[in-house]
């Protein structure tokens, strides 16, 4: 998921490489204000659509500390006014909100010969993200500029922000504080995470994924990490704008939903895999029954006919548990138009294919690979994760017959997500499935001045199969599209 949220920001257009010879300097970018008390500023400029994200980060001067143990002391003063009832997960959140307030008054009251202004303030404004939010974390989840978050024990944080990663000046204020709030963020979602259940993941209200590991199994503490979700739904023209693809390809890509057409997204993680299933998503028709499958609800349709589903884990007596595989199962029997997979990761790969085989076309889903060819062989892997002794002959026909696209997309090392591969799957030959490159990203136009990749998506020259099957649909592809003349 991540990409820079749709914030305001300095635009200017960028010179092209032919006339930046002739052009003047470009002005300095202007410095964009970050939220959070400790965030950095970032300088962003976007250059004309489809070119590359220029982001240079200057770290921000940290707030000035506390008095020792001050923070800890009004906490504990809180605490013995309120009792138990400041972390019962059963308070709802505006009530619980009102009693921190009054007391929070209270405290400080008490405290006010011994305070500055700016003490009170910062005191304030860091219990109320304790109770009321996520600690020290709650500046930077509200940096519009942070796209992840990672906790490595109470006392390193790390953010990425741009696909770059910067440790930040917050931490907890022990292992116990980390796992209050890891336990609060799994309680909203009716999942727990103990000794027997180390390992969760969750959303947050606003559909930022989560992700938390705790001791035994994390050795230095506990883990966690939250992928943010913009506050709006990405659309095409925002991956236009990041050079995540280009406007022929999501003309493809476009026309390649609207015409049925079942589509495996892959990529590594971090890659930007969501994001773009979200955004093709958004190309499904208003007038279609869609069902969507998750392993944490994290899609954002617009469609009215939706139908989500979430897995679920088991509960404390081991029971109840809702995988992936039952999930797609049911899906079938819902009267599907489109089933949409948030993540195939075992056995759910064979029900999926059957589902793309069995009169659904038009289904979307992720996996994990390194690349279109590894992409076939994950699902080759994960059919037999089903538990099916299938030979493998007749597991590469499922795949050939059922998927038509595959779309991969990597985090480059300049830390840009881009789609680097449109791959049509042509179908068999002998035990070989084989596949022609519609689009492939270009690297060989090397890096800029600024480390960044220069290369975009490129049509390959090969107009595909498919293009028959949409054109009978009354989708008409100009050749130019894939870099043909006719």
């Amino acid at each position: 998921m991540g990409f820079l949220r749709r914030t305001p920001v300095a635009v200017a257009a960028a010179p092209s490489s032919e006339q930046q010879s002739a052009a003047p300097p470009a002005p300095s970018p202007v410095p964009v204000p970050q939220a959070g008390e400790a965030a950095a500023r970032a300088a962003v400029r976007l250059d004309k659509p489809g070119s590359e994200l220029v982001v240079r980060v200057v770290p921000a001067q940290a707030p000035p500390p506390l008095p020792d143990g001050l923070r800890a002391q009004v906490h504990q003063s809180l605490l013995e006014l309120l009792g138990p009832t400041l972390y019962d997960p059963n308070i709802a959140d505006a009530d619980l909100g009102h009693r921190v307030r009054n007391a929070l008054s209270e405290v400080l009251r008490r405290q006010s010969g011994d305070l500055t202004d700016a003490e009170r303030a910062l005191v304030t404004q860091q219990i109320l993200d304790d109770i009321l939010g996520y600690g020290p974390l709650e500046p930077y989840l509200r940096d519009p500029h942070v796209t992840e978050v990672m906790v490595n024990g109470p006392r390193m944080v790390w953010v990425e922000r741009s696909g770059r990663l910067f440790e930040v000046p917050a931490s907890f204020a022990d292992e116990a504080h980390l796992r209050r709030t890891i336990e609060k963020i799994a309680s909203k979602v009716g999942r727990r995470v103990d000794e027997a259940y180390p390992m969760v993941d969750a959303r947050l209200p606003d559909g930022s994924r989560v992700n938390a590991v705790v001791p035994p199994i994390a050795l230095n503490g506990s883990s966690l990490t939250i992928r943010k979700f913009s506050a709006e739904p990405f659309v095409a023209q925002d991956l236009i704008n990041f050079g995540t693809m280009t406007p022929p390809v999501a003309a493809l890509l476009h026309a390649c939903v609207r015409g049925r057409l079942n589509i495996v997204i892959s990529g590594g993680t971090g890659s930007g895999k969501t994001t773009t299933l979200n955004v093709m998503s958004s190309f499904l028709p208003h007038d279609e029954r869609i069902v969507t499958v998750e392993d944490v609800a994290e899609l954002r349709l617009g469609q009215r006919h939706v139908v989500a589903l979430e897995a679920r884990t088991r509960n404390t007596e081991g029971q109840g548990e809702i995988s992936i595989r039952d999930l797609v199962r049911n899906a079938l029997r819902m009267r599907p138009d489109r089933i949409v997979v948030g993540e195939i990761r075992d056995g759910a790969a064979l029900d999926m294919l059957q589902a793309m085989n069995t009169g659904h076309d038009g289904s979307i889903t992720t996996l994990h690979s390194n690349g279109p060819r590894d992409t076939l062989s994950r699902l080759e892997t994960m059919v037999l994760m089903a538990g099916m002794e299938l030979p493998v002959r007749v597991i590469r026909e499922q795949v050939a017959s059922a998927v038509d696209i595959l779309v991969h997309q990597s985090r480059l090392r300049d830390g840009t997500r881009r789609i680097t591969h449109i791959t049509e799957i042509v179908g068999m030959e002998s035990d070989v499935i084989t596949t022609q490159d519609i689009f492939a990203f270009d690297f060989g136009r090397g890096m800029d001045q600024h480390g960044r990749f220069r290369g975009t998506l490129q049509p390959t020259g090969i107009r595909p199969h498919f293009a028959t099957k949409l054109q009978e649909l009354g989708i008409v592809l100009p050749p130019a599209l894939f870099g043909t003349a006719s």
